[in-house]
């Protein structure tokens, strides 16, 4: 194999290690206190629909956003074209952020932590959130330099802000 292959094949187990413990340790302290005898569940059910309806909103832009990306590309090919919204009211928000679907899927799990009012549940979002503010920036940056029509205005994942 080539160095680059091997290098290739480290990161992707560094990443799946990482991927992991994020998940299964983040789904088990939750779990615990959600479980736990001690916890208390929101006082109204208000919260809980608040928190769900954020959660499955945050959900569907985050499928509508993977189907635009999915669509923008022919298939087979490897041509890279500038994300532009598609007519689906959800990847409107391809006009002020470079990647909505992390912008959705951290809205997703602050509905989670709203609906289940825990310390790790907001952790959770926390942390994701930084890891795909990250990556954001990153593509963000990449399109910038591919393509030199680039949206000056767009931002990489929270609209009008970063």
């Amino acid at each position: 194999k080539q160095w680059y292959q091997r290098r290739v094949a480290i990161t992707a187990g560094g990443n799946l290690f990482k991927n992991c413990t994020y998940y299964w340790g983040f789904s088990s302290l939750i779990s615990y206190f959600i479980n736990h005898p001690l916890y208390t569940v929101p006082s109204t059910e208000t919260q809980v629909y608040v928190g769900l309806s954020i959660y499955f909103f945050g959900e569907l832009g985050n499928l509508s956003t993977h189907l635009a990306f999915k669509n923008m590309r022919p298939a087979g090919s490897k041509v890279r074209v500038i994300p532009k919204p598609n007519g689906n009211p959800f990847c409107a928000l391809f006009d002020l952020v470079s990647c909505p679907n992390y912008t959705y899927e951290v809205l997703s799990w602050v509905g989670y932590a709203v609906m289940t009012q825990t310390f790790f549940s907001g952790l959770f979002a926390l942390v994701g959130g930084a890891q795909m503010l990250q990556w954001a920036l990153g593509k963000h940056r990449n399109y910038k330099k591919e393509f030199k029509d680039y949206p000056k205005n767009r931002k990489a994942m929270i609209p009008f802000i970063m």
